[in-house]
């Protein structure tokens, strides 16, 4: 059990309500750590005017281990945020569980444990959560008492909580808890000085080390493994006891030891060709290693020694890791943006950052938050790149700049005095990607702070991991604008306007693919007439749409000249096996005749329309239709003449709106019509746009949707 000291009070009345006593988490932690046999913890309190956690304290386990997340975003997809999002326990029951629903945890911590986090929260406010973690061997689900007990003990902490609020006492970090390691007997017994010298006779080494991964006790048999004298070793962590034991790799098992609470062993070679190995023994108050000759090793696991270069603290790239999992999840410019503001911004500790590119010599502004005023940074949208401020000369030059004040920065760039944005420290990262620099991420900070040299590197390379999301981005925007005018150029911009026929139209690109696709649809007035056409190419990318665009002129160009409704069928299958597309094309086309109340319909393999009477009636139109377009020359395409009474409504459509995996073809077009049914009286820009919101089809958008609605009006 960790024990924290109460600091000295004064006794008060016994009248008096309980007033929250000193260290709060720290007690409250310590209490359901050990009623519920969890290994260690941590308190996040809310932040007073950020959308943010900060870790208040931590025990059991050292800070380090979860260096990335002392400063969460709300948002952030970690368990702590989701329970103070969502106000309920999030159980994480092991190592799969975890790489599943929480990938950016479990790529810094690949080990097996479990994990519960609770919210601390009142039924009118959130304070903050709790999280405690169980060596792996922790069964995969909680028990009901393991349940009951955290969420009591949150709501307790809770209430402390919101007792200090009123009592103007501001609840905040306390040191952490580690717990001491503990000595049997006293100094200088018969029994201590017998097992001194019983370990000192064994031909193995043994070692001690405490939470942090230091040395407190080393035998004769170690050091000289080792290779240092037991003097040295005390005192200093395992990893770093030596340059050969100087990698990231070593102290990782310590960590999957402490964390997972399992055995955990590795073999590391000691120049200039003895394997030495290592076993450790963890507990909740330390770890016992054993250190012996290896085997013969017949190959190597790694290419050879650690480079002098190589970071020596795993924390660094803890927090590397995670942030580098969260930027993958980046599409489009404005998603790095918001992905850095939600996670480089809490971890770095500033409160506001922007994002900067260039285009056409001039800086652009691509994205910002925490900033009061937008005004204060859009003013450097457009300045010339060759204008003497810290953001172009970071991206022209591809150096980092770090200001730890107001001062600093203004004494380097004068024109600063001018232009205040109320922040009093920055970081300038150029953002680096293939050889080039593609933008400039700032970083702010509301009070001086001062860079050293390990925060640098690890800033520095962030910024190559934001350049590689914002490259990604850029190319994303760009493929997408360019798919969406493609897509623009091919489509009606707008349906004319028919004598007695009344239309509307949706169009929903797939969200697998370029975002652009083969389907379309067109309104053709002809001499007091019309045709309406719509029509499914095969596949969502640029060949299926440039033969889209091709279809539908073909179209047009038939329907213009006069020819009947089983002619353009005909001829434009003939057009699209003269161009040797190896596509194929879905067709459905309509001659209108508004005045008579008629419509000639004629299908090449696609979807049925569906037709809704004056009465509100629906049925499928069963028509009668030929193979796909582009399949055979000489096929035709029978057409079928359907009564059109004033104010009835002809749904024409594409398979993406009823085509669902794992829903029957007929339940869909029987749902589409009972939705037809229920709000075909409404206007047909709100029937299209119900439509297409409570289609599931059209919500997975798997395939492209095309939807073309006709009213007869009378």
């Amino acid at each position: 059990m960790v024990g924290v000291s109460d600091g000295h009070t004064s006794p008060a009345p016994a009248s008096a309500r309980t007033r929250v006593g000193r260290p709060l988490l720290s007690l409250a932690l310590a209490s359901m750590m050990d009623e519920v046999h969890a290994h260690s913890g941590a308190v996040y309190l809310t932040a007073a005017d950020e959308p943010v956690l900060e870790m208040a304290v931590m025990a059991g386990l050292p800070r380090a281990f979860a260096a990335p997340w002392e400063r969460v975003g709300l948002s952030a997809p970690i368990p702590v945020a989701e329970a103070v999002r969502e106000r309920r326990l999030v159980w994480v029951g092991g190592e799969q569980e975890m790489a599943r629903r929480y990938p950016r945890i479990a790529v810094v911590l690949p080990y097996p444990f479990a994990l519960a986090a609770v919210p601390v929260a009142t039924s009118s406010k959130v304070y903050g959560a709790v999280f405690v973690t169980w060596p792996g061997s922790h069964p995969p689900e909680m028990t009901d008492r393991e349940r009951d007990h955290l969420t009591a003990a949150c709501g307790r902490l809770a209430v402390r909580l919101e007792r200090a609020v009123e009592d103007s006492v501001s609840p905040h970090a306390e040191p952490d808890l580690l717990a001491s390691a503990q000595v049997g007997g006293a100094a200088g017994t018969l029994g201590t000085v017998e097992a001194a010298r019983m370990v000192a006779r064994l031909p193995y080494g043994l070692c001690s080390l405490d939470l942090h991964g230091r040395i407190s006790f080393a035998n004769t048999a170690a050091a000289e493994l080792i290779g240092v004298p037991a003097s040295q070793l005390l005192g200093s962590q395992l990893w770093a006891a030596a340059p050969w034991l100087n990698d990231p790799v070593y102290e990782d098992r310590y960590r999957a030891a402490l964390l997972s609470q399992h055995s955990t062993s590795f073999v590391a070679l000691r120049p200039p060709g003895d394997w030495l190995s290592f076993r450790l023994y963890p507990s909740t108050t330390g770890l016992s290693v054993r250190v012996s000759r290896a085997r013969a090793v017949a190959e190597l696991s790694r290419a050879g020694p650690p480079s002098e270069d190589a970071p020596s603290r795993l924390v660094t790239i803890s927090q590397v890791l995670s942030l580098a999992g969260a930027l993958t999840e980046a599409v489009g410019v404005q998603d790095v943006v918001q992905l850095v503001a939600d996670e480089v911004v809490p971890a770095a500790g500033s409160q506001a950052v922007v994002m900067l590119g260039s285009r056409a010599g001039r800086l652009h502004v691509l994205g910002h938050r925490g900033y009061p005023d937008a005004r204060v940074v859009e003013r450097f949208d457009g300045l010339p790149l060759t204008e003497p401020t810290p953001g172009t000369h970071a991206l022209n030059t591809g150096v980092p700049a770090f200001f730890d004040s107001r001062e600093e920065l203004e004494r380097l760039y004068p024109m600063r005095h001018a232009t205040p944005d109320g922040f009093a420290a920055w970081a300038y990262l150029p953002l680096i990607a293939s050889s080039r620099p593609v933008g400039t991420c700032v970083l702010a900070y509301a009070e001086p702070h001062p860079f050293p040299a390990d925060e640098r590197a690890v800033l520095t390379s962030l910024g190559g991991l934001i350049a590689q999301a914002l490259e990604r981005a850029v190319l994303y925007d760009a493929k997408h604008q360019l798919a969406h005018g493609l897509q623009a150029a091919l489509l009606p911009h707008t349906l004319p306007s028919l004598p007695g026929i009344a239309a509307a139209a949706r169009y929903l690109p797939a969200t697998q693919g370029m975002d652009i696709g083969g389907d379309f649809y067109d309104l053709v007035p002809v001499a007091g007439l019309a045709a309406a056409v719509i029509g499914d190419v095969q596949g969502h990318n640029v060949t299926a749409a440039g033969l889209m665009g091709q279809i539908r002129t073909a179209v047009r160009a038939y329907t213009t000249v006069g020819q009947r409704p089983e002619e353009v069928m005909c001829s434009t299958n003939r057009l699209l096996i003269d161009l040797g597309a190896e596509l194929f094309a879905s067709c459905l086309y309509l001659g209108l005749d508004p005045e008579r109340g008629r419509a000639v319909m004629a299908r090449a393999g696609h979807p049925p329309p569906l037709l809704r009477r004056p009465d509100g009636r629906v049925r499928v139109l069963d028509l009668a239709g030929g193979p796909l377009l582009g399949i055979e020359s000489s096929a035709v395409y029978p057409t079928t003449e359907v009564e059109l009474a004033p104010g009835s409504v002809l749904v024409l459509y594409t398979d993406g709106l009823i085509e669902s995996p794992g829903v029957d073809i007929e339940d869909a077009l029987a749902e589409l019509g009972r939705q037809l049914a229920e709000a075909g009286d409404r206007p047909l820009d709100e029937l299209a746009d119900d439509l297409v919101r409570r289609s599931a089809a059209a919500r997975e958008r798997i395939d492209d949707v095309a939807l073309l609605l006709l009213r007869a009006d009378g």
